[in-house]
């Protein structure tokens, strides 16, 4: 492989940072009533452009949360929805352990498809986001991946060149998109292929 020069790591946050299940929110619902939690999961799944929407910023957080409580028969408050609904997040921690030892020689994004209640009550709280130069959220940017407009942002932030960003995202569409948009990129798929992929090109020893 001809090596380029990066200057900035670009990093997704579900999958890659924080693997996340949404089985335990699902099972909070049915403890309460029985298929109350699958009945949310199969709103969810089969209306993806609704949450696609919350995640773009074209729909405001309460409405979001109305039309949840709706489906779900109001069975829960909106706090307590919020909270289960955000509660879905680990650390994985061998792939968060390479954020300082990359800081010390590149500029780092996270770049994330992501909602203002996952980040709220979700994920803000995580120490490792210290490590990232900035954010750039589909919600705050108002564009999602796999669009050209949240890459710019995060060539907006960063200052540099297209070829010297290398990005790690677990959904290979996203990945191709970098690459279209003049990037380089590679999909996660466990933390020793990451290495290899950062070993390949030179970016750790």
């Amino acid at each position: 492989m001809k090596l380029r020069k990066y200057s900035a790591i670009v990093f997704d946050l579900g999958n890659v940072l924080i693997p996340f299940d949404y089985t335990p929110a699902i099972n909070k619902l049915n403890h309460i009533e029985n298929e109350l939690g699958n009945r949310f999961s199969d709103f969810y799944k089969s209306n993806y452009h609704f949450h696609r929407d919350f995640e773009r910023g074209k729909i405001s957080e309460s409405e979001f949360v109305s039309r949840m409580l709706q489906i779900i028969d109001h069975k829960i408050d909106a706090e307590t929805f919020k909270k289960y609904y955000a509660d879905i997040f680990r650390l994985d921690e061998a792939v968060i352990a390479l954020l300082p030892v990359l800081k010390k020689n590149y500029k780092l994004f996270l770049l994330s498809n992501t909602d203002p209640i996952h980040q709220k009550y979700g994920w803000q709280k995580y120490q490792f986001l210290k490590y990232f130069d900035e954010l750039i959220l589909s919600h705050e940017v108002h564009s999602v991946k796999p669009e050209e407009k949240i890459y710019r942002e995060v060539e907006k932030a960063s200052g540099f060149s297209s070829e010297e960003h290398f990005y790690i995202d677990d959904i290979q569409e996203y990945v191709d998109a970098a690459i279209r948009f003049g990037w380089d990129a590679v999909q996660f798929v466990d933390y020793q292929k990451l290495v290899d992929n950062l070993i390949e090109r030179n970016i750790i020893k």
